[in-house]
């Protein structure tokens, strides 16, 4: 009778191969999940980050717009094209010039809402901006 109790095994028996096969694939998927949660995080990150570059451009573009003159319109700023519709909050009046009398404009507050979309979508983002408006109703009158 042979009995082989006391030779020495070589290699590895089948349960050690699938414990092995079992844990690389679960550190593979937590290793999976984990670059996953990464790349979704950067993604929202950069869309975050492109919204308020585009918000800081159309606030820019903006200052430069009078609101009471033109009310509503629309502009391309290239990548994206910015659409706007102002409102009057209160009514015209006249300002005050220093250091007394009346100005040579009027001024009234709008609230502006601004619609800024990509051109392969509808709607990227809106904000409302508070402007002033002003239209000159006056002229100077020279002394002689």
């Amino acid at each position: 009778m042979n009995n082989d109790r006391g030779s020495k095994q070589h290699g590895f028996t089948l349960i050690e191969a699938i414990v092995a096969l079992v844990l690389i694939a679960t550190t593979g998927m937590a290793l999976f999940g984990w670059i996953n949660s990464n790349i979704t995080t950067l993604n929202r990150v950069r869309e975050i980050n492109a919204e308020n570059d585009a918000t800081l451009n159309v606030v820019e573009y903006m200052r430069n717009i009078n609101p009471m003159a033109s009310p509503e319109g629309k502009a391309n700023l290239g990548a994206y094209q910015l659409s706007w519709k102002a409102e009057a909050v209160t009514d015209p009046c006249d300002g005050a010039n220093y250091p007394f009398g009346i100005s040579l404009y009027q001024l009234g507050m709008y609230q502006t809402k601004i619609t800024v979309q990509k051109p392969d979508e509808k709607k990227w983002f809106s904000f409302t901006l508070q402007q002033v408006g002003y239209k000159k109703v006056r002229t100077l009158a020279t002394p002689f």
